[in-house]
This record gives structure tokens, C-alpha cells and sequence, in this order.
């Protein structure tokens, strides 16, 4: 076991709160890959119904300008648990595979869900973890490895550590990265797997599609459906509301459910096929919008939607192979209206869908502009519970509770990171109406020798220029580069960025 962090010790010193049974029930929904063009009530050209994520935004509040922490799902993860952009922590831009790992949380880093478990909270988390952790071999040595090899090598009677069990879940179910991507296709139940891999994917019986090339040759376990990974996931987040209802109805919950969908290979259950005109990819999203239906539901059925707070995002923007085929074949446009997907640290790389809803708290219908990160959720439900953090805590983290109980119009943030895939080596700043990229080039993907993207390559207005700068205001397009135009902007936005990377944070001490 890993040992407590100083933070969180001294939480576990202090009483529950006598008010733990009238906190707010969360729910946290994380979609994989969905873009801010997937969802209608973000997009109106979008030619696949979402509406369930449309009632959501119907019932609360709808971001227009928020931001995954990153533009791949390892390092976005890491940074809603912690409320610290990855990039700060060693191998803050990896994205795991296999038996990937260590965590990149480390052993003395509070996090989400152990603050709100010191809160008076039960944790849960199903589905996609993704953030890392260590298996061991036969002799008992972690592997922190991807690939076949790696996987072949596991234990499966030793304990598997750095873990959601580790970072403050009560209870976990799901997977160490990529459900249906990945060299071990098996789930994990707490910290062990129960069923094991008995021999590697046949991948023979799957769907042929374009997008269905994204299957690792790994190992699977019998009990591992790749077409049904987001009904399992549902039921488990289903079963779990019930039982705490059921057993606990007057303590508070946290539940982080994280789906599969709309990851590639984009396999929609067998319910789902053929449900949309979009395609597989289109009958995916259409999946997703049902688990967050049912999810709903459940809170309806149960009787305690009014008590819980239910916030949905995305991890990063769309994948490419989606939106090219999607472009293409369907006319639907994942990443409308921003140019970039994935890994891009262009605004369809990172500007995701993000609502919000609060029965009698936060107003329904409503729309907010203000810029913000995932990094964000740490501090804003920090607040919402009462729940001081300490200063070496979520360094990224700006509260946003004014925002959603509509009491502050102003920018809440001086400034947002944006971390494109690789790490340090990408890193850009948004302030106001500027993005500041102080790199050359889109931060992740290659346009100038992608199959796929070479047709959506945008000629470099200051081929010079060792940095990018762009006013979203006038350009949202991100078309025009002004490094050279506005030096006063530049010196202001990279002098911002050195701050935050000297002083290890993005928001102001807390006293």
C-alpha cells in the first residue's frame, strides 16, 4: 500500500463533517475522444442525435470555452484527479499502454477523490483509469512496461498497486488503459484481475470499418467483450448507485464513471448498430449519449437527482481517423467549429464539451463563457463541500463555483495551460483573447506527412516564427500566426508561462 500524503494525513485527523449527509451526491462522466462538435447542443450541423447530453445541458449550465488539460488521455486524467497540469511530474506526457507505469500520482499527492473520501465520501470509479500503474512478475518486479511481451509477464496472483484503490477510490472496476485498444484486454476489479487473459485477440470476429484498426495484438480474457466494454461499465456504475442507496442512503458519493466511448475502434454495442445514419462511429456517440441517459435515470429512479451535482466532459478532442471518415463519409464535423483534433494543440485538440448540472442550484439552460480547465473540478468541488486545500495541492485548480451559481460574470482565470502531446516540449497559454503556442507546428500530429490530415494542412503564415500567437477573438480559425505582428502580446504571454513553470502553478497561493 502506498503510504499517505502529508495532505492527506492531516485530513484523516480531522472530524467528518456533521453536515456529510446534506453534501451534494457527484457524478463525474468522462467521455474518451468525443469532440466539441459531437454533441448537438454544441454543434447544429452535427448529424448524430445526442439527447441525452442536450437534456443534460437543458437542465444546467454549458461551457462554450473549456479545455482538457491536455490533448491525449493520460496526462488530462492525471490532471482532473490532481488539479496539477502533468507536464509538472516525471513522464507528465506519456500515454501508458500494456502494463504501463508507475502511476504518475505520486505517493504524497492529494487528490480528488481522497479529498472528498476525507470529506465523509464513499469513491467509486468504473471504467478507463489510464493514469498508470505497476503489475509484477513471477519474481515479484514491477514490469512498467507496454507491449505483448510485457503483458505475458504479469502475475495475476500478485496485487497491482498505484491504482484508483491507491489514489482514494473506495471501490474501482474497469480497466489500466485502453479498454478495447490494448495488449491486456481483461478488467480489473479493485487490485487484482479476477479473470485473466487466457490466450491473445482473435481479431478475426470483429467489425471491419475505417475505424476499427486500432486493436493491439494483446491477451484477452474470456470474459472481455470488446463490443459490450460500456454496458458493463453502466451496469457496475448502476449497480453501485443502488447498492449505496440501498446501504448508505445518508452519506455522500463520488462516482467517476469513464467510458469507452467514442475511443477508436469505435465498437457500439450490439443495441446500437445501425441506430444513427452516421455510421459505426456515429452509432458510438449515439451509445454514449445512452449510458448518460441511463445513468440519469438512475438518479431519477433512485430519487436523489436533486442532491447531485452531474458534470460531463471529454478527455481530449476527436481522433483523426474519426474525423477524416466522419468528414468524408457522413458530413459530420467532430471538431466544428476549431481547427485541430487530437493531439493538436489547436483548439479542436483541447476545447471540449463541458455541463454542468445542479437541480436548484445551478440554472438551467444556462451558457457560460468563461475560460476553463478540467484542472478546475478539483477546486471548485472543493468549495462545494468546504473543503480548504492546502497550498501544494491542485496548483492548477481555479474555483469556478461563482461561475455555475451565476454570481460572477468576471474571468475567474488570468490565464489557462494548454499541454499538447509530448509533454514540456508543447506547452501553450491562453489569456483573455490570446493563445500563446510557444512551439512551431500543431503540438501532436505531423500534417505534413499524414495520410489523413495533409488535406487540412493550413498554409504557416510566419514560417519564421519560432512560436504561435492568435487572437480567437478575431481568428478563431487560429489562420493567421502574429508572432511577429504583436512582439508586445508575445513577450507578455511567454513572461505569463515562465512564471507559472517557475513557480509550479497556474493559480495564486492559497492562504
Amino acid at each position: 500500500m502506498r503510504p499517505l500524503s502529508i495532505a492527506a494525513a492531516f485530513c484523516l485527523l480531522l472530524p467528518f463533517s456533521t453536515q456529510a449527509a446534506d453534501q451534494p451526491n457527484i457524478v463525474f462522466i468522462l467521455a474518451d475522444d468525443l469532440g466539441y462538435g459531437d454533441v448537438s447542443c454544441y454543434n447544429p450541423e452535427s448529424r448524430i442525435p445526442t439527447p441525452n447530453l442536450n437534456r443534460l445541458a437543458e437542465q444546467g449550465m454549458r461551457f462554450t470555452d473549456a479545455h482538457s488539460p491536455c490533448t491525449v488521455c493520460t496526462p488530462t486524467r492525471y490532471s482532473l484527479m490532481t488539479g496539477q497540469m502533468a507536464f509538472r511530474v516525471p513522464r507528465g506526457g506519456s500515454v501508458f499502454t500494456g502494463a504501463g507505469g508507475p502511476s504518475l500520482i505520486a505517493a504524497d499527492r492529494l487528490t480528488l477523490p481522497q479529498m472528498l473520501r476525507n470529506a465523509g465520501y464513499t469513491t467509486a470509479c468504473f471504467g478507463k483509469w489510464h493514469v498508470g500503474m505497476t503489475f509484477y512478475d513471477e519474481e515479484g518486479q514491477p514490469i512498467h512496461q507496454g507491449g505483448l511481451e510485457a503483458v505475458q509477464r504479469i502475475d495475476y496472483s500478485r496485487s497491482i498497486e498505484g491504482g484508483p484503490i491507491d489514489c482514494g477510490f473506495d471501490q474501482f472496476f474497469g480497466t489500466a488503459c485502453c479498454p478495447t485498444t490494448d495488449w491486456l484486454y481483461a478488467f480489473i476489479d479493485g487490485k487484482t484481475i479476477p479473470v485473466q487473459p487466457t490466450g491473445k485477440l482473435d481479431k478475426g470476429p470483429l467489425p471491419k470499418h475505417p475505424y476499427a484498426n486500432d486493436n493491439r495484438p494483446g491477451m484477452v480474457a474470456p470474459d472481455f467483450d470488446l463490443e459490450e466494454v460500456d454496458i458493463t461499465f453502466l451496469k457496475k456504475s448502476q449497480a453501485f448507485l443502488e447498492n449505496h442507496v440501498k446501504n448508505a442512503p445518508d452519506k455522500p458519493f463520488f462516482l467517476y464513471h469513464c467510458t469507452q466511448a467514442v475511443h477508436l475502434p469505435s465498437f457500439p454495442g450490439r443495441e446500437f448498430k445501425g441506430k444513427t445514419d452516421s455510421g459505426p462511429h456515429g452509432d458510438f456517440i449515439f451509445e454514449l449519449d445512452y449510458v448518460v441517459g441511463e445513468l440519469m435515470k438512475s438518479l431519477d429512479q433512485l430519487g436523489i437527482a436533486d442532491n447531485t451535482i452531474v458534470m460531463f466532459s471529454s478527455d481530449n478532442g476527436p481522433e483523426v481517423p474519426t474525423v477524416y471518415y466522419m468528414r468524408e463519409d457522413h458530413q459530420h464535423d467532430g471538431a466544428r467549429p476549431w481547427r485541430g483534433v487530437k493531439r493538436d494543440n489547436w483548439e479542436g485538440g483541447h476545447r471540449v464539451p463541458f455541463i454542468v448540472r445542479w437541480p436548484g442550484q445551478v440554472q438551467a439552460g444556462s451558457t457560460s463563457g468563461q475560460i476553463t480547465s478540467l484542472t478546475d473540478v478539483m477546486a471548485t468541488i472543493a468549495a462545494v463541500v468546504d473543503v480548504k486545500l492546502p497550498d501544494n495541492a491542485a496548483e492548477d485548480s481555479a474555483n469556478m463555483l461563482s461561475v455555475l451559481l451565476g454570481q460572477d460574470s468576471q474571468p475567474i482565470r488570468n490565464y489557462v495551460l494548454q499541454q499538447g502531446f509530448g509533454g514540456s516540449r508543447y506547452i501553450a497559454i491562453r489569456r483573455g483573447q490570446w493563445k500563446y503556442l510557444a512551439h512551431k507546428g500543431s503540438g501532436g500530429n505531423r500534417y505534413e506527412s499524414h495520410r489523413l490530415l495533409q488535406k487540412y494542412r493550413l498554409p504557416d503564415t510566419a514560417p519564421d516564427a519560432p512560436a504561435q500567437l492568435y487572437d480567437l477573438e478575431a481568428d478563431p480559425g487560429e489562420t493567421k500566426n502574429l508572432y511577429f505582428d504583436r512582439p508586445e502580446i508575445v513577450e507578455e504571454m511567454k513572461a505569463l508561462l515562465q512564471e507559472s513553470i517557475d513557480t509550479g502553478r497556474s493559480v495564486p497561493h492559497r492562504t
